[in-house]
């Protein structure tokens, strides 16, 4: 019996976590421009299945190739590497002062 071969995987920051079952990952690689050598950052997003909804905007986390899941998702999320720091569940952060759009907003 024949191996399979290896699958892919890469480690990213997941970007969106809005769907059921479906996380989108960033995935960030360092490129030399061709002519002047210096080194860029390039990124790229990958639709990625999570079948617990584990995965939250900011987790560090390693994905792996799979067969065609939907349309876009290629990918399973493997582990969760590392979760994001300072943000806790169900708390929204203000930015910006409410009160200078309610003075705008009345006159």
């Amino acid at each position: 019996m024949t191996q399979r071969g290896q699958r892919k995987t890469e480690v990213g920051i997941v970007v969106s976590d809005k769907m059921d079952k479906t996380v989108v990952v960033r995935v960030e690689r360092l490129v030399k421009h061709p002519k002047y050598g210096k080194v860029m950052r390039r990124y790229k997003k990958f639709y990625a299945h999570d079948e617990k909804n584990e995965c939250k905007v900011g987790d560090k986390v390693l994905i792996i190739e799979t067969r065609p899941l939907s349309k876009l998702k290629r990918w399973r999320v493997l582990k969760i590497l590392e979760r994001a720091k300072g943000l806790s569940v169900g708390t929204e952060e203000v930015i910006g002062n409410d009160q200078a759009d309610d003075e705008i907003g009345s006159s």
